[in-house]
């Protein structure tokens, strides 16, 4: 900042004599000048919003509301439909059937043979397989905000492919009470961290808090797990952030709001099937069966009333006919809400709703590619290195433990995610295959985009084309194709 603006901000002889003779007129002055000092709006001292924890770390705000924030979302994918149905959505898309290793290595055989065995046993409640296991994984990781997956080390003698198991925990387990220090190690919210702020043990409860019909859950306390046998599963959106918070943190007021706006129309509706009469005046002829219970704002039943008839009411008696009016736009503005709820949720319109009508193909695909781009920003920078990759490492250092390889471990693994489908597979295929001609990408680029292993895709190809070329049916199926495959000389040399 320049000694010349520093000057020309600061109170000059002219404004102290202002001052003087009218407070209010150098205050005013006195304000102006600081203006100058702003260089954006919303730092402006006229500006009346004040954030409620100013400065405050992530941590510290995820201590202070993530429990009412994970409650609150539960709620909301327990009961409003859209919101159940784009986060399913998000988990369909995110995992699929299955985010699938590629073992790789001088080990890799050994391992890609042992790990479908394991798949079906992973699961140490016995429940899912290990796909349903990343799939519940992610769900919760979504709805709460973090989930723990805990290594359970099994014996020999279970008869496992491989001695060990997955346990899925809800982010409940992990006891917030403690906050204490433990050595040169310090306890907070349940998570131990040495002198480095690394985590380095949980303090879990042994069944879950909300288990309120276990009788041993009035004496069970904490106990120590170290981190090496959890993997804590959450997406990090700030520096230093050791807690997840729920992915629909941003758009649970509005959602709330939404519902209170239907059940009122809800309410209105009921109102218009209904005639409803205020009355005053002499209720004393009242007609026959009208039961008048009398008082102040008691009510009475009108009788039955002939279709079409003329009902003669008592002399002096006032008579109002209750009609509630419609409130225009309310389709339209529900509309306007879910969208906003949608696009601060993390997943589309359509996907929720189900709601076609306004989509046309240039749309769905603009918006597809975008919700696509978050969803594999998610799969690569968060699910695949924090679940996947570490289930894998695992994995293949249980099967060395259990003297299924060995030698030292030697091993790498690829992760393919679910294949996206096309909005217009036609069109989408000329493009690639457009760009293959003109050299402006390889097939093996095109290939890894739509989630297949080029080297398993040529050599399926070859085999494929030899057992043809064996058959004799190579040539009449290129006559078939009509030159849309190039032909390959025979094996007679024709």
């Amino acid at each position: 900042m320049s000694r010349a603006f520093v000057q020309a901000t600061q109170p000059t002889v002219l404004d102290r004599l202002i001052g003087w003779v009218s407070p209010g007129a150098g205050l005013q002055r006195h304000h102006s000048r600081q203006l100058l000092t702003r260089a954006y709006a919303a730092a402006l001292p006229g500006d009346t919003w004040r954030p409620k924890r100013p400065n405050a770390s992530a941590n510290a705000d995820h201590a202070a509301d993530a429990p009412t924030l994970r409650a609150k979302s539960r709620s909301l994918i327990q009961n409003v439909e859209y919101i159940a149905a784009g986060m399913n959505a998000r988990v369909a898309h995110i995992v699929g059937t299955g985010i699938i290793p590629k073992w790789g290595g001088r080990h890799g055989n050994v391992l890609a043979d042992l790990w479908p065995q394991w798949v079906k046993v992973a699961d140490a409640d016995g429940r899912r397989d290990l796909y349903g296991i990343q799939a519940a994984g992610v769900r919760a990781m979504d709805a709460d905000g973090e989930v723990l997956i805990r290594l359970r080390s099994r014996r020999m003698s279970d008869g496992l492919p491989v001695p060990l198991q997955l346990q899925l925990l809800e982010i409940d387990h992990l006891d917030t009470t403690i906050t204490r220090g433990n050595g040169n190690n310090a306890v907070v919210g349940g998570c131990e961290v040495d002198a480095l702020g690394k985590v380095v043990a949980y303090w879990l409860w042994p069944q879950h808090p909300g288990d309120q019909g276990q009788l041993r859950q009035r004496n069970q306390r904490s106990t120590r797990v170290p981190a090496a046998e959890i993997i804590h599963l959450f997406a990090p959106t700030r520096p230093g952030q050791g807690r997840g918070f729920p992915r629909l943190s941003s758009v649970i007021p509005r959602a709330r709001d939404l519902q209170l706006l239907e059940d009122a129309e809800l309410q209105r509706k009921n109102l218009e099937g209904r005639l409803s009469v205020l009355a005053s005046g002499d209720v004393a002829g009242m007609a026959e069966g009208a039961q008048y219970s009398g008082g102040p704002g008691a009510g009475a039943s009108l009788g039955e009333l002939a279709s079409g008839g003329i009902t003669q009411i008592p002399a002096g008696m006032n008579v109002t006919v209750i009609e509630p009016k419609a409130a225009p736009g309310f389709v339209d503005y529900c509309k306007y809400n879910i969208h906003l709820i949608c696009a601060g949720a993390g997943f589309t319109y359509e996907q929720a709703t189900g709601d076609m009508r306004e989509v046309n193909f240039s749309s769905a695909r603009v918006r597809l590619l975008d919700f696509r781009r978050e969803i594999e920003q998610l799969q690569w920078l968060t699910v695949i290195p924090q679940l996947c990759e570490r289930i894998c490492a695992e994995f293949a250092a249980y099967a060395a433990l259990a003297g299924v390889i060995q030698g030292k471990l030697d091993y790498t693994v690829e992760h393919s995610t679910p294949k996206w489908d096309h909005v217009n597979p036609s069109q989408d295929v000329d493009a690639d295959l457009a760009e293959i001609a003109g050299g402006l990408s390889s097939i093996s680029e095109k290939l890894r985009r739509r989630g297949y292993d080029p080297k398993q895709v040529f050599d399926e190809l070859a085999e494929d084309i030899k057992g043809l070329q064996e058959r004799g049916i190579w040539d009449a199926l290129v006559m078939l194709l009509k030159g849309k495959v190039p032909a390959q000389p025979s094996p007679n040399g024709g």
